[in-house]
């Protein structure tokens, strides 16, 4: 019998999947793409219906024919890529190539790895769905549309290697805007009155006015408070009404990329570049006595659906080491956000059998924090829910109300080993042997003067919320976002909070006024729409793109014809006179931001640099314990003592990427060859002498799923990124 080829995108699913199929089966991975446009020129014919110009990708070639090989010795050919638009294209992609050798050839998804899936899928193979496939296209086209138009013009009128990535922009509208929010905001004041009370036994009762007349108190002044705590001092407290009522709470879905980002950055004061690269090694496997293991299934997922084995796999867990009467009497499912792609599960662990504490031992700290988070949170999902009983308390003195509320937890259920943060501190806050009509007396009143606060700044985790709730990118991109938009300086980190820098609004400035409806926050969701559209036959690629493309190339000629005036309006007047010329000072932008410069150039070539202020990390100083600040010295940054020159320490600054040689628990850092020349290499030196020249980017491979990549630049190909494990290369724009 003739075997048959299956075709993935991983080598470590490849791996796994032969194991399902058996020996009548040869499965094979692509390592991702096998084709891209090309790196040097837009790759688009743009008067022939936008078409892409699709080419192998450099070091594929060995590959592909490898593959044409075994599809002319096969039976059936079976496509298992990703069960997504992107898995779909890189479908259609070898297709192309392989249909010549083998025309029998059909499409496998694999929406979960278990045995039983993977030999249904392959019972259940169809053909290709090329709607999904234009609606890749589409995506992709449009993306490159916008890098190929947009960077150039902010090089032209800020700076040379500037970028403007559709997602990226947008992110940084979201913080620019929130700091508006924030700058123009002007704080109210207001009172509370609060009451200490004593039953007749000399029970204490807590309680807060709460409204005057029927309706709600506003009190704007001290005067007008003291005015309420004469008149409150001669009524009478009695207790109004106390009532009670049985509510239940049900547990949360398990994590996907964006809500394990989001609570890991809360609970853990983890980055999410920090969580991904944990996450990735939680995922690629650890070393434990029964040898190395992946504990918890792919990370990058935007699906909350779990397999048939994984729930009946819990459920047994759950009745085995809390009770049945933990287990709900259904299966609990949870319905996925209308844009999930569910191409993969929701993330769980692998095994119900590798308990936290008996992995423990071979974890390192974060690695152990947050398999447990993983953990608890899954099983959680399936656990029966907790009842809780809500108590109010009104208690009345003349025409004011006062109110007290309190909860108490009847039955735990799922809060047994997963608690929400918003009841975190669930108890009851007045006595139960009160009844309707009691008599309490008056303690102490006691006011308060408070502000009304601003809308607080982004951090990692609120950003990632946002993104997620507006339908912005994906969730697996949304810790490059954040990085990128660090690195390239268009925001800064003021403890957790996301503050923009000056170069990062006037970019948000520049985008927003030369192209409203492109970084407009509704873009992404609107063109998801489009893309969900052309996927269902609703909408025909080529007029979708036509109707986008037009439009944005005028708005993209109409900001080049004003690059000038744009320039001249970044420019700000100096206070001083050329010491060289007597000419006046200009502040311009450069590509290491803003400098003085002589309004007489070119004639004359004065320029000076404009004094930053340095940032404050979290670090301490090893020598004296006072705060450490970042600095830029002729190599690059490095973190030295605040205290210089009292104190000379300085040590390397950290890119937060975990150092990839196995069983190290260094992290890898910024250094100098003895010539001046950066490279990358591990903080636990000697001991581990891992080192690179390229710098690392915590963006985890889309081929083999390493968990970083390193950006390196050609003559030829220009900028681009590269997986150090299995060379797989990634454009800028992607």
């Amino acid at each position: 019998m003739a075997k048959s080829l299956v075709i993935v995108e991983s080598d470590a699913k490849a791996k796994t999947i032969n194991r399902f199929l058996g020996k009548n089966y040869v499965v094979r991975a692509s390592v991702g793409h096998i084709k891209n446009l090309p790196k040097n020129r837009i790759g688009v014919d743009i008067e022939n219906g936008f078409e892409p110009e699709y080419i192998t990708i450099r070091g594929r070639g060995k590959l592909l024919a490898e593959l044409k090989k075994l599809a002319s010795t096969s039976d059936h050919v079976y496509l298992a890529t990703d069960p997504d638009r992107e898995g779909e294209a890189i479908a259609q992609h070898l297709s192309d190539e392989i249909i010549k050798s083998n025309p029998n050839i059909q499409r496998v998804l694999f929406h979960e790895i278990t045995e039983k899936a993977v030999q249904q899928a392959i019972e259940q193979a169809h053909e290709i769905n090329t709607t999904r496939v234009e609606a890749q296209i589409a995506r992709r086209v449009m993306d490159r549309l916008v890098g190929y138009n947009v960077s150039p013009f902010l090089w032209k009128t800020i700076y040379r290697g500037l970028s403007a990535g559709r997602v990226q922009s947008v992110a940084l509208r979201l913080i620019c805007e929130r700091e508006d929010e924030v700058s123009g905001f002007t704080a109210r004041e207001y009172w509370s009155i609060e009451a200490n009370l004593k039953t007749s036994g000399g029970e204490l009762v807590h309680s807060r006015l709460f409204k005057l007349h029927g309706e709600d108190v506003d009190i704007p002044s001290e005067a007008e408070a003291n005015r309420h705590l004469k008149a409150i001092k001669k009524e009478e407290f009695q207790v109004a009404t106390l009532s009670t009522k049985m509510i239940e709470r049900k547990p949360v879905a398990p994590y996907t990329t964006s809500t394990l980002q989001q609570e890991a950055t809360r609970k853990l004061s983890m980055t999410t570049k920090q969580i991904m690269a944990v996450a990735q090694q939680l995922y690629e496997g650890v070393d434990l006595p029964e040898g190395r293991v992946g504990l918890i299934s792919y990370m990058r997922t935007d699906s909350t659906r779990v397999s048939e084995t994984a729930i009946e796999e819990v459920r047994q867990y759950i009745a085995e080491d809390y009770g049945l009467e933990y287990v709900p009497k259904t299966v609990r499912k949870y319905k996925n956000k209308k844009s999930a792609q569910d191409a993969h599960e929701a993330i769980r662990p692998t095994s119900l059998k590798r308990l936290p504490k008996k992995v423990a031992s071979s974890l390192n700290a974060s690695q152990k924090k947050l398999y447990e988070m993983i953990w608890n949170r899954f099983v959680a999902s399936q656990m029966e829910s907790a009842r809780i009983k809500q108590s109010t308390l009104d208690v009345s003195a003349g025409e004011y109300l006062f109110r007290s509320t309190g909860s108490t937890i009847e039955f735990k259920g799922f809060m047994q080993i997963y608690m929400p943060d918003s009841d975190e501190e669930i108890q009851d806050s007045f006595p139960k042997s009160l009844k309707k009509g009691d008599s309490l007396n008056l303690n102490e009143l006691i006011p308060g003067q408070h502000f009304t606060k601003p809308p607080a700044r982004y951090n990692e985790s609120s950003l990632v919320r946002e993104l997620d709730n507006l339908n912005i990118g994906r969730p697996s991109t949304y810790s490059l976002i954040i990085s990128t938009l660090l690195d390239r300086k268009y925001v800064e980190k003021e403890g957790r909070a996301l503050l923009p820098t000056d170069l990062g609004m006037t970019v948000k400035g520049i985008l927003v006024k030369q192209f409203p409806d492109l970084f407009n926050v509704r873009f992404t969701a609107e063109m998801e729409e489009m893309l969900d559209l052309i996927e269902s036959g609703g909408r025909d690629r080529k007029t979708v793109l036509n109707g986008f493309y037009h439009p944005f190339l005028k708005a993209v000629e109409q900001a080049l014809e004003k690059k000038e005036e744009i320039r001249e309006a970044l420019q700000e007047d100096a206070e001083d006179k050329c010491p060289k010329c007597g000419n006046g000072l200009v502040i311009k932008w450069g590509r290491n931001g803003k400098f003085i410069a002589c309004t007489g150039y070119p004639d004359c070539r004065f320029t000076k640099p404009v004094e930053e202020t340095e940032e404050t990390v979290l670090d301490k100083c090893d020598t004296c314990g006072s705060s450490m600040v970042v600095k830029t010295g002729r190599f690059g940054r490095f973190l030295a003592c605040s205290k210089y020159p009292d104190c000379k320490f300085t040590k390397p600054f950290s890119t937060g990427i975990p150092c990839p040689e196995e069983g190290c628990t260094g992290n890898i850092v910024e250094r100098r060859s003895g010539r001046g020349k950066i490279f990358y290499g591990c903080s636990s030196y000697p001991k581990c002498k891992f080192a690179t020249w390229y710098k690392p980017i915590p963006q985890a491979c889309p081929s083999c799923g390493n968990g970083y990549v390193e950006m390196r630049s050609t003559k030829a190909k220009g900028q681009f990124m590269s997986c150090p494990k299995c060379k797989h290369e990634i454009a800028i724009e992607e």
